[in-house]
């Protein structure tokens, strides 16, 4: 059983920044595909950033070269360093995992994973 637990997160100004952290317990040697997503207010939950089991990154287009996401091997932790906050990403951040199953045409669907994280508030005042 995979436990996945967020945190990092809290409230900045607009331009600020954040790194949201996603500690991994109870993982098997094999290696996770592993991913960021938000959920804002009366919004669909949407992809942020996506780490392979090769981990090679890919990010949504909205991330514009803001964020990046990091893997600690040492730590087993999924790290998501943002930048140049605006209001509009203040959103509820989840981190997600899979077992490798995740393609990358399917990379930000929200059905594709199986584990879940209980998410970590940002909030980006103007």
């Amino acid at each position: 059983q995979v436990q996945l637990v967020e945190s990092g997160g809290g409230s900045v100004q607009a331009g600020g920044s954040l790194r949201l952290s996603c500690a991994v317990f109870g993982n098997t040697n094999d290696r996770l595909g592993m991913a960021w997503f938000r959920q804002a207010p009366g919004k669909e939950r949407e992809g942020v950033a996506r780490m392979s089991v090769f981990r090679v990154m890919r990010y949504a287009d909205f991330v514009e070269g803001r964020f990046t996401a990091s893997f600690d091997n040492a730590k087993n932790t999924l790290y998501l360093e943002m930048n140049s906050l605006k209001p509009e990403d203040t959103a509820i951040y989840y981190c997600a995992a899979d077992p490798g199953l995740v393609t990358t045409a399917t990379m930000f669907d929200p059905n594709k994973y199986g584990y879940w994280g209980r998410g970590t508030q940002v909030t980006v005042s103007s």
